[in-house]
Order: structure tokens, then sequence, then C-alpha cells
């Protein structure tokens, strides 16, 4: 094999065999007979492994400090089986479920939001700010004071509310387009009566419903059992692999419809089927935590950036949206003790800064 620099057309930067040269947009390495070839992003890659990094510290300072400190052979024996009988409960079922949650939950929200972001080419295209996270929350609370179903019965309550939220946002733009700012501006109105319809649902409930349903609204990670990692954990295995696969006519799509047909993308199809993807993670990840907000909106704009990727970047994303709220259920749990803060008064304080921070950039940009 042998590889090739990257070059600009034109450019005559004199070739070597066997040399594996880095350009500003990364190497390029191809077989002799040219009938394969791989192109390596380098900043993309060097960014990802310094996140997974960065979520390898999260997850052992998570596992090894709080009330009761472990040390990392303590946690490592507990893993595998052979720790003690209080290093196991303290491992096993109290910070383990949570952090694998957190860790889920985070990179679900990210991708949920970074395909919403793609598809309406609009920062404010996430599923916090449409509605679709209210959507899943009405389907759930619907479950929890209505129907009193089980954990899973609020997993597929939550899936319907967001779908159905979805469908109605997009009934709402036929023949209109799918327009990032006209997109956004429906979500938000649909949001706006979803919140209302939330608050009359705790209204007609008991007591211990309403005060049930109103902690979970509030986002939080506390009392995580190992049954909501399993249903993230179940979400994120069968809903990522096809974003991923789709990742590149999203990138299409992102050009514009026109290229994208030129291109032999399917865009009507590709769309409705990263949308459905979009809203199945957010109300999953919305049923195991409750509305978690900003997330979503926060994280695939961070990874752009890091990454300056022109595509969707959706593995980047991903990787920064849990590291975001593993490390924020982190913060409230260590600064806030023994006062059990929910992860969504954090992740909503620092993105409603960032959300300030991106309205003014944004609207810079259309007075420059």
């Amino acid at each position: 094999m042998s590889a090739v620099r990257e070059k600009a057309p034109g450019a005559a930067a004199p070739r070597r065999e066997g040399a594996a040269p880095r350009s500003v947009t990364g190497l390029v390495l191809r077989t002799r007979s040219g009938r394969w070839s791989l192109r390596l992003h380098v900043r993309p890659l060097v960014v990802g492994s310094l996140m997974a990094v960065v979520l390898g510290a999260v997850v052992a300072v998570a596992l090894t400090t709080g009330d009761f400190a472990l040390s990392p052979g303590e946690v490592a024996d507990a893993l595998i089986g052979r720790g003690t009988a209080a290093a196991d409960f303290i491992v096993n079922t109290l910070r383990m479920p949570r952090l694998l949650t957190a860790v889920l939950v985070g990179a679900a929200l990210a991708v949920s939001g970074a395909i919403l972001q793609s598809l309406t080419g609009n920062a404010l295209g996430s599923p916090d700010i449409i509605g679709f996270t209210n959507g899943a929350a009405t389907g759930a609370l619907l479950v929890i004071v209505v129907f009193h179903g089980s954990m899973t019965q609020l997993a597929f309550g939550a899936l319907i509310g967001g779908l159905a939220t979805a469908a109605a946002v997009y009934l709402l733009m036929v023949g209109r387009g799918l327009q990032g700012f006209r997109l956004v501006v429906v979500g938000i109105g649909v949001s706006a009566l979803l919140l209302a319809f939330n608050s009359y649902l705790i209204t007609r409930a008991t007591w211990q419903e309403a005060l049930e349903a109103q902690s979970w609204l509030l986002g939080s990670l506390g009392n995580r059992l190992w049954i909501h990692a399993d249903i993230i954990a179940a979400a994120v295995v069968v809903l990522l692999p096809p974003a991923f696969l789709l990742a590149r006519r999203l990138s299409m799509v992102e050009m514009g419809e026109t290229t994208a047909m030129g291109l032999g993308v399917n865009v009507h199809r590709t769309r409705t089927a990263l949308l459905v993807v979009s809203v199945a993670l957010a109300s999953f990840a919305t049923a195991v935590t409750g509305p978690v907000l900003f997330v979503a909106l926060a994280a695939p704009q961070l990874a752009r950036r890091l990454t300056r990727s022109s595509g969707p970047a959706l593995l980047p994303s991903a990787l920064m949206g849990a590291v975001l709220l593993a490390l924020s259920d982190l913060l409230v749990q260590r600064l806030f003790a023994p006062t059990l803060l929910p992860v969504g008064a954090a992740t909503g304080t620092i993105g409603g800064l960032y959300l300030i921070w991106l309205l003014v950039t944004e609207s810079r940009k259309s007075r420059a």
C-alpha cells in the first residue's frame, strides 16, 4: 500500500512512495491498484480521542469517589464479581447504573440534536426547543398519572408521545418545506401547548403521583437502576447504527435538496428516517431520566466547533453529549452533597448561558 499527500487541484507537490504525510484535512491511504482509499480526518480523530479520555476520567472519578471512597482496585474487583459485599453494592447497585445511564442518555440526546440541527440547518434545531422532548414527557406522564404503568410502559409511552409530536409538527409544516426557522417557530408553539397540558395532568393527579411526576420532570439521574440503563442501552444499540449509516446522506442533504437529489439521495426518505431516529433517541432518553435540557442543543455545536467539521459529526457529538451529562451529574453529586440536586438543574443553567451566547453570536452574524 502507498500513501499520497492530499493537495489542492493544480498543485505540484512531489509524491513519494511509502510516505504518509499529513495535510490540513487529513490523510488519504490508497492501494497500489487504486481500487479503494481510506480518508482519515486528523483533527476529528484527535478531538474524539481526547473526549474519550476525558469520559474515561469522569467514569473513574465517579466510581471511586463519594461518601464511600473506593480504590481503583476495589472498583475493578467489584465489576468482575470478586469484590466485597459493600463494594459490590456501592459499585454495581448505586453508581454503575446511574453512570451508565448518564453516558448513554447524553450520547442519545447529542446525536438526536445533531441530526435535527443538520436537517433544519438551524443551531436551535434541538428536540427540547422544537418540542419533541415535551411530547415524550406528555406520553410518559400519561403512563404515570392515568395508566399507572411500569418502567417499560413508561419508555414506550414516551416514544409514542415523541413520535406523535413529531407527526403534529410535520403536518403543520406540510406544503411549506422543512425550513429551519419555520420548524423552530412551529416547534416552540407546539412545545408551549404540551407544557400547558403536562401541567394540567399534574393538577389532576393524586398527591403521590404529582410528586413523582414533578420529580421526574426536573430531569434526574438519582435512584437509577439497571432497568433504566438497560432500556436506554437497548435504544442506543438499535438506533445509533442507522444514524451513523445515514450520516453521509445527511451531509449531502445539508448541501441542499437539489444537490442531494443530483447525488442520488432520496431526500424525503432520508429526512423521514433520520427524523424518526432523532425523535426515538430523544424519547427514550426522556423516558429514563425525564427532560434533561440543553444537552441536545449544546453538544453538537461544541463538537462541530472543536472538530471544525462541515458535516453532522455524529460520533464526536455522541462523545461530547456523554461527557457533558456524565460530568454534570458528577458535579452536582460532589459539589452540592448532601443536597440531592437533579442534573436537569445543572444542564439547564449551563445550557441557558450557552443559549444566550448562541443567540447573541447569531444576531451579530446576521447584522454583519
